[in-house]
């Protein structure tokens, strides 16, 4: 059984502490996965200034216990870090970091990407675009449906 640290927070992402809790002793392979707000233009034009998380904080959560336990059965983890931000997050600044520790540095990669791949599609997350000029527009595959719990 790993240790994890799972997270759902508004405050920036504390890489470095991220980075001094994921080694273990019994691993050789650390692989560390960091989502950065990109900065990118609207087919019109327009800049990105930033993008918006909302959630189901209480659903999202369970779903990153959940699949932080079906990674564990698939590889060998000794440590898992899973942490997302919700609310604005500014270009640049991460938005997810998701690391894991294993014996082997082959098993270490396998397991992030498995993870960042199946929490884009299972989280209850949903993400906005904030244009510079003040409109937004959600990001295809992670729009709410109405009334939908974290909507807001």
């Amino acid at each position: 059984m790993s240790c994890e640290r799972i997270a759902l927070s508004p405050d920036p992402i504390d890489v470095a502490t991220a980075l001094a809790d994921i080694y273990a002793d019994d691993a050789g392979g650390v692989c560390v996965f960091l989502g950065t707000t990109r900065s990118e233009t609207s087919p019109d034009g327009r800049p990105l200034a930033a993008l918006q998380y909302e959630a189901y904080e209480a659903l999202a959560l369970k779903q990153f216990q959940n699949l932080v336990a079906e990674a564990e059965s698939k590889f060998p983890i000794r440590k898992t870090i899973l942490l997302h931000r919700i609310g604005r997050v500014d270009v640049g600044q991460p938005s997810v970091l998701i690391a894991v520790a294993t014996p082997h540095r082959a098993e270490s990669f396998e397991a992030c990407r498995w993870l960042i791949d199946n929490l884009k599609t299972v989280a209850s997350i949903w993400k906005k675009e904030l244009w510079d000029d003040g409109q937004t527009s959600w990001v295809a595959g992670t729009v709410p449906s109405p009334g939908a719990p974290g909507e807001g």
